[in-house]
């Protein structure tokens, strides 16, 4: 009876690792023979990427249930879909800095004629099962994904599943030229079919140069991982964006730590931080900022202009879902710190973000 129990228990391990290589939306780990340089970087220790000071992120079973009955809250949510502007996806100005911003850390960018996405996740809710789990808090999408036209580059600043989207990369990957990721990422594009010609993979500290813009992939403390076997197994990081006249500073996911002061040190000052701004906890700070850590990340860096993200589409954690900008917003209020929210869907020049007052996300609670 007990080999019965054996072999059953072996077969359901065998389908679940079959399952999970052959499903699509988990990716693909750089496998076999690592490239050079993924061997080459530092923060690879022969079998993974780490952070230089490794993140405490272990909570016990216990502290799981916990967390789990307080993102039953009501408050977690908003209590009706949020409203959208309707987004220029075209650029009108070469000469403006223009963005807009979809929720949560997906952002169009307009530089020096130029027009990037950033970490483009435009799926329904953030998983591997796009069915299952609530939607994002707007419903929809300020704009159908086949009005995009040509994408100049796509960003990317890790793998988890709120910033890398199967379905979107899918749909969009005809319309881009370029897309550029930090060590390891591309394993799992080329599985989806972008070719290799396409995919830019940086280290932390690599500069790079592209449809006349000076990016520089920077450091982030944070993690990666799509399945329960590839944590660690591609890199993470924050990006860098300058054209002839402006300048922009994309957090990606990361706990506060001294390479916000090394990059403004090195690439400051920037006209506008994209900042993340949410989904934190006291019990995983090391990878995720709290809001006051956001507004000395921007200042850190030498910002103008801060526009929080990480918040506004997906429960990933049980604060209430304004609690981010509202942290922030005092904390930038006691700095003499600029910080705006535009909606979502709203596309706004650099000078009409300065110039920006509502908060709109009051109606919304």
């Amino acid at each position: 009876m007990i080999g019965v129990w054996i072999i059953a228990i072996l077969i359901v391990i065998l389908v679940v690792m079959g399952f999970m290589r052959l499903y699509p939306p988990f990716g693909r780990k750089p496998a076999g023979k690592k490239s050079a340089a993924i061997v080459r970087s530092r923060q690879f220790t022969g079998k993974k990427f780490e952070n230089p000071v490794p993140p405490n992120m272990n909570m016990n079973v216990g502290e799981m249930v916990k967390v789990m009955r307080e993102m039953a809250s009501p408050s977690i949510r908003p209590s009706r879909p949020l409203e959208m502007d309707r987004p220029a996806l075209e650029p009108t100005d070469t000469s403006e800095l223009k963005l807009t911003w979809f929720g949560h850390s997906a952002a169009l960018l307009h530089i020096e004629g130029k027009t990037l996405l950033l970490d483009p996740m435009f799926g329904r809710t953030p998983s591997p099962f796009p069915w299952f789990g609530k939607p994002r808090y707007s419903g929809k999408l300020p704009f159908d994904i086949h009005e995009l036209s040509r994408v100049d580059a796509v960003i990317l600043s890790h793998d988890h599943y709120d910033h890398l989207d199967y379905g979107t990369i899918k749909r969009i990957q005809h319309k881009v030229g370029k897309f550029i990721v930090p060590l390891g990422v591309g394993s799992h594009l080329r599985r989806w079919g972008v070719s290799e010609d396409r995919i830019e993979e940086h280290d932390w500290w690599e500069e790079t140069s592209y449809a006349g813009l000076e990016l520089a992939c920077t450091p982030a403390n944070h993690f990666s991982g799509r399945s329960l076997t590839d944590r660690g197994a591609t890199l993470w990081c924050s990006w860098v964006i300058k054209g002839a006249s402006h300048a922009v500073f994309f957090s990606g996911d990361s706990g506060y730590t001294p390479h916000f002061k090394q990059i403004g040190e090195k690439y400051g000052p920037f006209d506008l931080t994209l900042m993340e701004c949410g989904q934190y906890d006291r019990r995983w700070a090391d990878i995720h900022m709290l809001p006051e850590e956001t507004v000395q990340a921007h200042e850190d860096v030498r910002g103008d202009v801060l526009v929080p993200i990480h918040w506004g589409a997906f429960t990933l954690s049980v604060h209430s879902w304004t609690e981010p900008v509202e942290r922030a917003f005092a904390a930038a209020a006691r700095k003499g710190i600029r910080i705006v929210t535009p909606r979502i869907g709203q596309t706004l020049s650099l000078q009409a973000l300065r110039e920006l007052k509502p908060v709109w996300w009051k109606a919304g609670t």
